[in-house]
């Protein structure tokens, strides 16, 4: 059995909030950002839960656990798994 331990050793609690993007010919989507203030930049993505992103208004911030990871050399975001927990810090 996996030590519980070394799979959260490579992630971090990380505010995060939900915002809406253009996208280009379809209209708008709402992404994921660190917030202000965090160790990450407001301009890095973050891959995480769908529900999350469309079950909360717009603006909702989350503590999520999430690492820094890329795809074979695309630019660096923050990746948490859309089944793992998070809490609601505001709406």
């Amino acid at each position: 059995m996996a030590d519980v331990n070394a799979l959260w050793s490579a992630y971090q609690q990380v505010v995060v909030e939900t915002y809406e993007a253009s996208r280009k010919g379809r209209g708008k989507a709402i992404h994921v950002r660190p917030v202000e203030g965090e160790v990450y930049p407001v301009t890095m993505d973050v891959e995480c839960s769908r529900s999350m992103r469309k079950n909360h208004p717009v603006g909702t911030r989350f503590r999520i656990y999430a690492k820094e990871t890329n795809k074979q050399g695309s630019k660096p975001f923050l990746y948490s798994h859309f089944n793992w927990p998070y809490e609601v810090v505001r709406d």
